[in-house]
């Protein structure tokens, strides 16, 4: 198994972060890697989202869990590996907003194709979640 994780901080409230996940054909606002984004009904457990990264073929992901204000997972499966991303919501120091994102890629080959393929999913989290809790604050 591979697996990277990233948080942040922010006075941003959960139900303002859960608003903007829950808002997944805006999630380029917020994710300027999203070239094109669609979802197959309500956000919640079940939904299947297509996401396109710019100038990349288009992610097929399925939403695995989805609890209001707290998580969402999601799950993208191809050439036999599972990427799951959990993106949680959690308290943090002095009544903040904890912003989690944790990807996990397990299957054959994750020990080998994990550090080949998880750095370049993850490498934008940073600026992603940044983004993410600003738009949260505004």
């Amino acid at each position: 198994m591979w697996t990277y994780e990233h948080s942040t901080e922010t006075d941003a409230a959960p139900e303002a972060i859960w608003r903007l996940w829950a808002d997944v054909e805006n999630w380029g606002v917020w994710n300027t890697d999203i070239a094109s984004i669609q979802i197959s009904g309500p956000f919640a457990a079940g939904a299947e989202i297509v996401m396109t990264p710019a100038g990349q073929d288009p992610v097929h992901l399925i939403v695995a869990e989805a609890t209001v204000n707290e998580l969402f997972v999601d799950e993208a499966r191809f050439d036999g590996l599972l990427l799951r991303t959990i993106h949680r919501l959690d308290q943090g120091k002095q009544g903040r907003t904890r912003v989690t994102y944790r990807m996990e890629i397990t299957g054959t080959g994750a020990d080998q194709l994990g550090p080949r393929i998880g750095p370049a999913v993850t490498a934008d989290w940073p600026e992603t979640m940044a983004a993410l809790v600003k738009l949260a604050q505004d």
